[in-house]
């Protein structure tokens, strides 16, 4: 089981990001919120491979969701109900795909993107490519951070130290990332992105009987299941 986001369609998994969005409108009861995100953690215990690559992202998640609980309870009267409403809200639209997009693989998706949806070769190519180059920031940041440690530029264990060495960190992504674009640039027109009219893909996107049932799982965990709940 714990194979199967791995293995499936990474459109049928940006499904459950998509219909997440449009479930969060039906949450207009405190418990409904509880519900659903039960049902989430229940989906993701059973089928989520790794938790290494969500521990940040769900506490980002989580921080949002505890931030919007606050201000609408301090600005709504200190009315518990709606600010836990509000809270609940951003918990259902966001974990879903917060938990997906860690296990999308953009060449994976880009494929899909192509010869599932039928988007244009070009499109693909770029989007895919931007998408790869994004995943690679984070990398980029640590490098940057190695390097200047080596060079004797690293920040001491002072907290306004290290604040202040974001500065040059953050100018030398972004020059590392524009000297990337450009590489990247060259090498898909030397290769024949913008003139290509017929392309073929290394790797096939199959759409298996998996993947529907994952379509059919997010719509009912995420938009029927609010709708049932809200009348009940």
């Amino acid at each position: 089981m714990k194979n199967v986001m791995s293995q499936a369609n990474p459109l049928a998994l940006l499904c459950f990001g998509l219909t997440a969005v449009v479930g969060s409108f039906f949450v207009r009861a405190a418990s409904t919120a509880v519900v659903v995100v039960a049902a989430y953690v229940v989906l993701a215990v059973l089928f989520v491979p790794s938790w290494r690559r969500l521990l940040w992202r769900l506490v980002a998640v989580g921080f949002a969701a505890v931030s919007l609980w606050w201000s609408s309870w301090l600005l709504g009267g200190h009315d518990t109900g709606t600010a836990t409403v509000a809270g609940g809200k951003i918990l259902v639209l966001a974990i879903p795909g917060v938990i997906v997009a860690a296990f999308i693989d953009p060449a994976r998706f880009g494929d899909a993107l192509a010869q599932n949806l039928r988007l244009p070769a070009r499109f693909v190519g770029a989007f895919t490519a931007s998408l790869t180059r994004f995943d690679q920031l984070g990398e980029t940041w640590g490098q940057l951070q190695r390097t200047r440690r080596i060079r004797g530029f690293g920040p001491s264990r002072d907290p306004l130290a290290r604040g202040a060495s974001v500065a040059p960190l953050t100018f030398g992504l972004l020059v590392t990332a524009m000297r990337g674009a450009t590489q990247l640039s060259l090498a898909m027109d030397s290769r024949g992105f913008a003139t290509a009219q017929h392309r073929t893909w290394a790797m096939l996107s199959p759409w298996r009987r998996g993947d529907t049932v994952i379509v059919v799982v997010a719509l009912l965990v995420t938009i029927v299941l609010p709708l049932a709940l809200q009348f009940a």
